[in-house]
């Protein structure tokens, strides 16, 4: 029922204000919240905003992602996927429908993965595992090419077709290993050791074509990343779009943004070799005729002169030089036998009077005086040592116990000591006296102390 109180009391709001009233305060009251959903009813609009639905098993919200927002996306999502969004709680005006704009949307668990991600980063680059100081050189010129990619992905078809097109020569030798699920590491980790083991190539391309954070996520495994670091083969990673980053993009020796990309990168485009081909056969070209030209003209400068140097003027010119050094030779040796004969007449006169006759009887002579000499010493010498040996003797036998013992004393010996006390010998004992002209033995029977 209507009344009709007076519209001075009444607050009326037009359709338009309610549902502006009522956005302000979803969009106040409320502000940012994580939402983790199925998405359903998905609509891409031309303009590039996506429509779409936000679910669980017990209710359901609609939803907006504007074209700003949703670039930064990386796969777009599909009827299903369970994600994860960040949003705002709003009202659609038009319709007063109440809905949720959406400004970041990742898969859901792609959280978990990125922390995941970035601790093992961490780790890695703490070890040293991303040091430029340790990343090889490519080789200059590159002939065969091993890469280690699924046999049946599009990044084989990218590889190969860039390769056929800038470089045809150039070999592809494939190691085929999955790049997805859980036993793609362990596969990717036996295709790189096979190749290290044949060791038949110049370089090894890890590859796959894009895909989500999951798809990706064999690439970011700890034991590969080791496994790439410890190759001794140059490695290049290209793994997924360039927006994608794994953890073997940061161990690899180059990083390129896509498989296309790594095969420009390997390769040298064929048109360009040829050009180069034909600038060095002109330059080599130029330089032959240079040569040529130069060889010419030392040539004609070395024929005039051989024509200015005649066989026979130079006969000639040898000839007078080797009278004029016959000349010389001649002088010197007339020279040398002048001055010869002059230091032998010297010599021979310094010779005659130096007689040897004459020193000879002058120093027999010598001989003759030293040896008188040499005999008195040595007799006068001997007559003092004999008078020194007499006195030394004679001094020697006035203190010789001998003399003394001549003079008739006697020297009393036990063990061959001296007995000086009668302390020293004791009842029994055996002592040995000595006389000037022998010993005495004899046997203790009693001793008697002054």
């Amino acid at each position: 029922m209507f009344t009709n109180s007076p519209s001075t009391s009444r607050q009326i709001l037009t359709v338009t204000k309610l549902n502006r009233l009522a956005r302000t305060v979803l969009e106040g009251e409320i502000g940012l919240i994580w939402l983790s959903a199925e998405i359903s009813n998905f609509v891409c609009a031309a303009s590039g905003h996506w429509y779409f639905t936000l679910k669980d098993n017990k209710a359901q919200v609609r939803a907006a992602m504007f074209k700003g927002s949703n670039r930064s996306v990386r796969q777009r999502p599909k009827e299903g996927d369970k994600i994860l969004v960040r949003a705002s709680v709003g009202l659609y005006e038009a319709r007063g429908d109440y809905q949720l704009v959406v400004e970041h949307m990742e898969s859901d668990g792609e959280g978990a993965l990125k922390q995941a991600f970035e601790a093992l980063k961490l780790k890695l680059n703490n070890e040293g595992l991303f040091d430029a100081s340790i990343k090889r050189s490519l080789p200059t010129y590159i002939t065969r090419i091993g890469v280690i990619t699924s046999s049946s992905g599009a990044a084989l078809h990218d590889v190969l077709s860039v390769l056929k097109r800038r470089s045809p020569q150039t070999q592809v030798i494939v190691y085929p290993s999955m790049v997805q699920g859980e036993t793609a590491p362990a596969q990717l980790i036996q295709a790189l050791k096979k190749a290290n083991e044949r060791n038949e190539v110049d370089v090894l391309l890890l590859t796959r074509g894009g895909g989500s954070l999951e798809d990706l996520w064999c690439f970011n495994n700890e034991a590969l990343a080791r496994e790439v670091s410890a190759s001794h083969l140059p490695i290049v990673s290209a793994v997924g779009h360039e927006v994608d980053f794994t953890i073997s993009d940061f161990v690899a020796d180059l990083r390129a943004p896509t498989p296309s990309a790594a095969a420009e990168l390997l390769s040298e485009d064929s048109n360009e070799i040829v050009q180069k081909l034909v600038q060095k056969r002109q330059r080599l070209h130029r330089a032959i005729a240079q040569k040529l030209v130069s060889n010419k003209q030392q040539l004609t400068i070395q024929r005039q002169r051989l024509q200015n140097l005649h066989p026979q003027s130079k006969i000639q010119h040898q000839w007078q030089s080797l009278d004029r050094l016959q000349l010389q030779l001649l002088h010197k040796m007339q020279r040398d036998i002048a001055g010869a004969d002059k230091r032998l007449q010297s010599l021979t006169s310094r010779l005659n009077r130096q007689n040897p006759a004459q020193r000879l009887a002058q120093s027999n002579s010598n001989l003759a005086y030293v040896r008188t000499r040499l005999l008195n010493s040595m007799a006068a010498l001997l007559g003092t040592k004999k008078q020194q040996l007499a006195s030394s003797a004679s001094l020697l036998q006035s203190v010789s116990p001998l003399s003394t013992l001549a003079r008739g004393y006697s020297i009393t010996l036990a063990e061959n000591a001296a007995i000086t006390s009668v302390e020293a010998v004791n009842n029994g004992d055996t002592i040995t006296t000595r006389v000037t002209d022998g010993e005495i033995t004899s046997t203790v029977t009693k001793t008697l102390k002054e």
